[in-house]
């Protein structure tokens, strides 16, 4: 997966469509990230450079109760990438 503009901008479309709201603040994020699971608000920090954002939005969404089914096809590609770059760096730990 390459740490695009575009990418970030797809791997967002994907908590979109699933309802999420993305926010880049300030604040202790020990994690860089925070998730507000009863409100679907994924928090990131704001000073996380492209390449973070995209490693971070990809360790969380495995995370997020996310209806593959419910998505559009062409985010559910998106999606599909994204578990597999998940499970790939997962395996590369």
């Amino acid at each position: 997966m390459k740490f695009t503009q575009t990418t970030l901008d797809k791997i967002e479309r994907v908590l979109d469509e699933s309802e999420y709201i993305v926010r880049y603040e300030r604040g202790n994020f020990q994690s860089g990230y925070c998730i507000l699971e009863q409100r679907k608000v994924v928090v990131l920090n704001k000073f996380l450079q492209l390449e973070g954002r995209i490693s971070t939005l990809i360790d969380i969404i495995p995370q997020l109760r996310i209806q593959p089914d419910a998505l559009a096809p062409e985010t559910r590609k998106i999606y599909d990438e994204v578990l597999e770059a998940y499970h790939a760096a997962d395996e590369q730990e």
